[in-house]
């Protein structure tokens, strides 16, 4: 897993989100826990180079370019629409949750 610092501060601006933490019943202190335990398997990445925009949502932006920066295997995201047009021209592959999933249990 990549994250470039930005990135990771916006998955904390989300997740403590009033609505986010009401939908998933925790509090904030459980959501700092759980983005402790997430740093530690995080490979940092800085991004050197930005190539934006590339991508309808600016807010997807830092998702490709940690992506980019970091060489990533892959960019997985739910929102693979997103990212469709612009990750194959930096040799990103997209893929669901659940389709590394499947390939992780099937090894």
């Amino acid at each position: 897993m990549l994250a470039t610092p930005p990135l990771f501060l916006e998955y904390e601006a989300v997740l403590k989100r009033p609505e986010q933490l009401a939908a998933s019943g925790l509090a904030a202190t459980d959501v700092d826990a759980a983005l402790n335990a997430l740093a530690a398997l995080i490979e940092p990445i800085e991004a050197h180079l930005s190539w934006r925009p590339q991508l309808n949502d600016p807010d997807d932006e830092m998702v490709l370019e940690a992506a980019i920066n970091g060489r990533a295997d892959a960019l997985v995201t739910y929102n693979v629409t997103h990212f469709r047009a612009a990750a194959p021209r930096f040799g990103v592959r997209l893929a669901r949750p659940v389709d590394i999933l499947l390939e992780v249990t099937k090894q």
